[in-house]
């Protein structure tokens, strides 16, 4: 069980960062936002994915 819950962890990371190097924002803004998800494990993920993915453009103009 243990197992399915980390590769759900490291795909859903994956995701989150490719998604955030898409984003038409700095290069250090993307660098500081994919370090930031992936130091903070599952609430990074939960922050990014709830509330952060569409308010990334605006904080990084």
């Amino acid at each position: 069980m243990s197992t399915i819950v980390y590769l759900v962890g490291v795909v859903l990371s994956v995701i989150a960062v490719l998604d955030i190097l898409k984003k038409p924002i700095s290069l250090v803004g993307k660098v500081i936002c994919a370090v930031i998800v992936l130091a903070t494990s599952w609430i990074g993920l939960a922050v990014y994915f709830l509330y952060a993915k569409d308010k990334l453009t605006q904080w990084f103009k």
